[in-house]
């Protein structure tokens, strides 16, 4: 695996994100994390919405500030992304976490969501945030190896109105 790194969205990655974006909408599965459903039609005005994210600005109602991170290989190709939630809602202690992360489909099963939430740690920590809460679906065995493997310790799980199982761990950063 080549040297991986964290980077705040940037103008500069327009190409490799949209070939990151349109290989997920292809692919027909969920967008993980939320943040890269936002449409990249007007990429300056989607990269600047994330920072102000981050800051707190224009949030709708019920969202809390969530710093959007960028998984890019040394050759700069984005390779998954993070969204970092500055704090937590009900909802979000629930079923949302503090962490969602995500790896293009072509880059799966190769270690690099283990990295992405290694490293999406370690801004959690320079966020203030000591404890982190992550979370998957029940289904989603990959996941859960993700975050064992960055030392999660299991909580009680949460079931959702339509009997989906949300698996809840805690991770010290």
């Amino acid at each position: 695996m080549s040297p991986l790194k964290l980077i705040e969205p940037t103008i500069e990655l327009e190409e490799s994100y949209l070939c990151f974006y349109k290989e997920w909408k292809d692919s027909g599965e969920a967008m993980i994390p939320w943040v890269i459903e936002k449409d990249p039609t007007n990429f300056q005005a989607m990269v600047q919405g994330l920072h102000n994210d981050a800051k707190g600005i224009d949030l709708p109602v019920g969202f809390v500030p969530g710093s959007t991170y960028w998984l890019v290989s040394q050759e700069n190709k984005v390779i998954g992304a993070v969204n970092i939630r500055h704090a937590l809602t009900e909802p979000l202690r629930n079923a949302g976490g503090h962490i969602g992360y995500g790896i293009r489909p072509s880059e799966r099963r190769k270690g690099y969501a283990t990295e992405l939430l290694r490293l999406s740690l370690e801004k959690s920590k320079e966020l203030g945030i000591s404890s982190a809460l992550v979370v998957c679906d029940e289904v989603n065995i990959g996941s859960m190896k993700t975050i064992l493997n960055n030392g999660g310790v299991e909580d009680h799980d949460f079931i959702e109105d339509d009997g989906n199982v949300v698996k809840r761990y805690w991770i010290e950063t």
